[in-house]
């Protein structure tokens, strides 16, 4: 999650424990249709213990967290798509071509707002609220000013795609 450019997770079959703190440290979670995710370290006697207790809450709510952390239960794609746990499913065939698509689509997006977005999201978090909104300024004060900015401000006016150069 503190990466500077998107990480994307393709997730089929079992996302459990440790499997689905990995997948919540990414930026976008992409499941197949058969996707399972879990926390069922409570069967064990022990708490997922290397993010899954606070990046969960973040993620889907505090209801429906405890819900998988305290009783270990499991949820399927489709309802984890409804939790906002993932980002997409699709069927099972697709899930790389559909990562990789998804992984294009950003690589067009200019790497500066890229990151600059990441950090502004994922940092202001981390912050109080107003904390939170002086990053976001301070996050867009460095991209208004960029070579990028102006090639998509261009591009939108010329109803074309833009160049970004990432500077």
């Amino acid at each position: 999650e503190g990466m500077e450019i998107p990480v994307i997770a393709a997730i089929h079959g079992f996302c459990l424990g440790g499997g689905l703190e990995l997948a919540l440290a990414c930026h976008f979670r992409i499941a197949a249709e058969n996707a399972v995710f879990g926390q069922p370290e409570i069967n064990l006697g022990i708490i997922p213990g290397f993010g899954g207790t606070q990046r969960l809450a973040r993620t889907i709510g505090l209801g429906r967290a405890l819900e998988m952390i305290l009783t270990g239960n499991n949820v399927m794609a489709r309802a984890a798509e409804q939790w906002g746990l993932v980002n997409k499913v699709v069927p099972e065939e697709d899930l790389l071509q559909e990562a990789r698509a998804f992984a294009g689509m950003l690589m067009k997006k200019g790497k500066v707002a890229l990151s600059a977005g990441l950090r502004a999201t994922v940092g202001g978090l981390k912050l109080t609220f107003s904390e939170g909104m002086e990053l976001e300024t301070e996050q867009f004060g460095r991209v208004a000013e960029t070579e990028d900015m102006r090639e998509g401000t261009r591009a939108f006016l010329e109803k074309r795609q833009p160049q970004f150069k990432d500077r």
